[in-house]
């Protein structure tokens, strides 16, 4: 998320919440950019945001224990959560609010609810229940309790998990172990509980001799030590992911007691490691949980033989409890960090990468403690082995081979046909994604070049070439993040070579944007002229009645007596007759992603009868791999640029069509009438306009952008410059040319539309003129040998009901007056609005429109007077 974004999300959420004054939107900006990252944060600044949230809350045992709760789970960026909320405590107008806006929802929800709530009957205050009644209701208080605490059993976690995976690979369903190995429960080791057969009642411990209580206690604790209940000392059953505990003969020494209070942690710990080994040893918890569960097993082995040889002291007489105590130290701290690992995993659910990060953290926080901190360098080692095979097929070759979804980038099905086919299609960013839970800690600040990586080498294979990176070397893991930081480097550099030298050379990208520039942006201009003459009868008609075959036959003709012709990818490009007018197509995709998509969608179409101009344009066959960067997303943004020049293209045409027209005034007497020189004027000033258009868009805005692209190009090193670089250009091509302000675009269609309905009017009185002059010399001519009888008839009528309206002078006169006036007036106002925009933001280049358009300053004193009543409105 960059700058931007978190300004503008930061600035929607006060306004929604209507909060104004104080820093504003600023502050919280800069808290959320300083302490976006889990690093940042140090825990000073993160213990004293818990203390004063701790002392703000109303109930400050339940958010610390809440707060632990997350910890011990290794929940991502927990502590600058905390410490923002520590800074929206000190802020009291957003906390006024934040408590009146609570305040009011739970009203809300109150009055919701007890229209739905179910009445229930409770018996009078004054009625007594008895013992009995009483000990009933707490055993079904504390059923209900434990029923909604406890977590799911593990045969069905793993039949979820493993249905999760099936479906996600199907051809490649996970291995299960048979049922025996589940049905196994002696087989376990932690406390298999089994009625005792009676027998002849036991001597209380504590009534016999000290030493004799020490010997019977020894006993039990070796059994104990290993998972199997004792005489004296039995376990508790445990509920969910509870700690186990024991239950000590209540008649014991105090002292003997004391040393078995002392060592019995150990036993509890044995019970979670292996609890923790059984469950995620199955194959549905994935490789790294199988992985860490196999060196948790490496290490039980160690404590098992240590046990084994107290036992056989035990049975020589030379044991006793202090002596077990003794032996029995050391292992206690391993024991206790496997037991909080394992608790912790347990408790969040963690597999593949989440698992890392939590064994990572948990390595550096051992920073002192040198024996627990090999212990979780041991651990994190042996999980992230089999991470890092995933790791390096996907940098080294751009494969993911993730059957338990446990790495970070995860592959959704795609197909890459659709980047021609649909507009919104995210081919390049949703095929492969970050999932942000999966990503250890440790390769968080590499995420986004490990899924590029793999992204630009899966691109080339999908091209059916084999590519392996030359500098493929193990990762492992270390506290020395530079070791696999540069490793991953190096793949993301060869990749980022490999898939441009493939797209720039093999491919010829540039050679094709050319091509692309050719056509869409007009830069053959001889085609253009052979085409349009070429086309100009055919696009007249209506779009139903055209003949696609016959356009492209057309194309074809031009593109073979044109310069285009020495264009390699000519034969690319095809003809497109689209359903909507450039000013719809350009109000849909301005919509796109919207509210008002659907709107304008579900509108009813108001151009049925769209002409065949109005409706063409020009589209390109793009292949893969060259349609990630033309797609059809960046086609559809050439096409509107190529639909608006070709009819301001158009426009021209039809004004200097009327120039022509009008130089056969001269024969007539015509010439000397009021309106012929405003009508001569208004073309010109039109014709001047549209000309000016023109040569801006192509001459100040796309050749220069173009350049900048082309320099840019040369310059990038990976793909997803190449792709910021075009749609760069294609966006400043939009905006500057007036595609992307709906204001602007209206007033501009406005103008078009009235030259349009001017050039019609004039070849109209032109062609009147015409018929006229025909029908006059029908009286003197004795024969017409190319004229038939009903077409004489069908001039005389034509020009019979034309010729009076259009020869009246006065008629004639307000006319021109109304075009001008009309032209004048949305001229103005196109200038007016220019000059705002661009005062607003000084990226667009559209200044130079008014210069070109008011070069001897005949606009400027209306504009001047438009600004000043401007500005007195906006002071009223």
């Amino acid at each position: 998320m960059n700058e931007f974004r978190i300004h503008h999300d930061v600035n929607e959420l006060l306004s929604l919440l209507h909060l104004r004054g104080g820093d504003g939107a600023e502050g919280y900006i800069d808290l959320l950019q300083k302490h976006r990252t889990p690093y940042v944060t140090t825990t000073v600044s993160a213990h004293s945001a818990k203390v004063k949230l701790a002392e703000f809350s109303k109930t400050p045992e339940d958010f610390l224990k809440k707060y632990e709760e997350l910890k011990s789970k290794n929940v991502r960026n927990l502590d600058p959560l905390v410490y923002l909320l520590s800074k929206l405590c000190e802020d009291k107008e957003t906390l006024q609010f934040l408590q009146q806006n609570a305040k009011e929802r739970s009203e809300s929800s109150a009055n919701a609810n007890s229209t739905t709530t179910t009445s229930y009957t409770l018996p009078q205050s004054s009625a007594k229940m008895s013992m009995q009644e009483l000990d009933e209701l707490r055993k079904k208080l504390g059923n209900v309790t434990a029923s909604s605490n406890a977590p799911l059993p593990a045969e069905v976690t793993r039949k979820m998990l493993r249905d999760k995976h099936n479906k996600k690979n199907p051809t490649q369903p996970n291995p299960v172990f048979p049922n025996w190995v589940y049905d196994r429960p002696a087989l376990i080791g932690d406390f298999i509980t089994s009625p005792t057969a009676a027998g002849e009642p036991t001597v209380a411990v504590g009534t016999l001799p000290l030493a004799t209580q020490e010997q019977a206690l020894v006993e039990d604790l070796l059994f104990v030590l290993v998972g199997v209940d004792g005489r004296d000392i039995t376990a508790q059953p445990v509920l969910g992911r509870q700690n186990r505990s024991f239950i000590v003969d209540a008649t014991l020494d105090m002292s003997v007691k004391e040393l078995v209070n002392r060592i019995l942690p150990v036993a509890s710990y044995y019970s979670t490691i292996t609890r923790f080994i059984e469950e995620k040893s199955s194959f549905e918890y994935g490789q790294v949980n199988h992985a860490l569960t196999a060196a948790m097993r490496t290490l039980m082995k160690e404590y098992l033989i240590l046990i084994t040889q107290l036992e056989h002291l035990q049975r020589q007489g030379l044991l006793s409890l202090q002596k077990l105590w003794f032996y029995i130290q050391p292992t206690m701290r391993t024991m206790e960090i496997l037991a909080l690992i394992a608790s912790s995993v347990d408790k969040g659910e963690c597999m593949g990468g989440a698992t890392l990060s939590l064994l990572h953290d948990r390595t550096f926080n051992y920073t002192g403690d040198s024996q627990a901190q090999e212990l979780c360098l041991y651990l994190t080692k042996a999980a992230s082995v089999p991470y890092f095979e995933i790791l390096e097929k996907w940098i080294y070759r751009g494969i993911i081979k993730d059957p338990y979804s446990e790495f970070m980038v995860e592959e959704h099905e795609l197909q890459k046909e659709k980047i021609q086919e649909d507009y919104n299609d995210k081919y390049w960013d949703q095929r492969y994604t970050i999932v942000q839970h999966r990503i250890p800690s440790f390769l968080q600040k590499m995420a986004d070049k490990i899924l590029s990586t793999g992204k630009y080498l899966n691109v080339v294979r999908e091209c059916g070439r084999d590519v392996t990176c030359p500098d493929a070397k193990e990762v492992l893991y270390t506290l020395k993040e530079r070791a696999y930081v540069e490793q991953i480097e190096k793949a993301y550099n060869y990749a980022s070579k490999v898939l441009l030298d493939f797209l720039m050379e093999e491919k010829e990208l540039v050679s094709r944007l050319r091509s692309i520039k050719h056509y869409f942006l007009m830069d053959k201009g001889d085609f253009f002229v052979h085409f349009m003459d070429l086309t100009e009868e055919e696009l007249k008609k209506p779009v139903d009645d055209i003949v696609p075959p016959r356009l492209e036959a057309l194309l074809e003709l031009a593109l073979r007596m044109s310069t285009a012709n020495t264009d390699p990818f000519k034969d690319d490009l095809k003809i497109d007759l689209m359903p909507n007018d450039v000013i719809t197509q350009l109000l849909r995709v301005l919509a796109i992603e919207t509210k008002q998509e659907k709107a304008i969608i579900n509108a009813e179409q108001t151009d049925a009868a769209l002409s065949g101009l109005e409706a063409f344009s020009f589209d390109y066959i793009v292949k893969w791999p060259l349609s990630l960067i033309i797609n059809r997303k960046a086609l559809t943004r050439y096409q509107m640029l190529f639909r608006h020049m070709f009819f301001c293209k158009h426009v021209e045409r039809l004004l200097c069509n009327v120039w022509i027209c009008n130089k056969d005034f001269k024969q007539y007497s015509l010439h000397c009438a009021k309106w012929f020189a405003a009508a001569f004027a208004l073309r010109q000033r039109m014709l001047n306009f549209v000309q000016n258009i023109q040569y801006y868009m192509m001459f100040e805005v796309m050749e220069p952008t173009w350049h900048i692209m082309e320099n840019n190009l040369k310059t990038a090193s990976n793909i997803d410059d190449v792709l910021c670089h075009h749609t760069s250009f294609l966006d400043n091509c939009l905006k500057d040319c007036m595609l992307t302000n709906p204001e602007l675009l209206r007033i501009f269609s406005k103008l078009m539309t009235v030259c349009v309905m001017f050039t019609n009017c004039m070849q109209r009185f032109t062609q009147s003129m015409r018929l006229e002059h025909l029908s006059r010399e029908q009286g003197t001519m004795d024969e017409a040998p190319t004229q038939s009888e009903s077409e004489k008839k069908l001039t005389t009528k034509y020009a019979a009901e034309h010729v009076d309206a259009l020869q009246s002078d006065a008629g004639l006169e307000a006319t021109i007056s109304k075009f001008d006036s009309n032209f004048s007036m949305l001229l103005l106002d196109l200038l007016d609005k220019l000059s705002i925009y661009s005062t607003n933001d000084c990226e667009h280049s559209m200044i130079s429109i008014i210069y070109r358009l008011d070069f001897n300053g005949f606009y400027t004193e209306r504009l001047e007077r438009m600004a000043v009543e401007r500005s007195q409105k906006a002071a009223a």
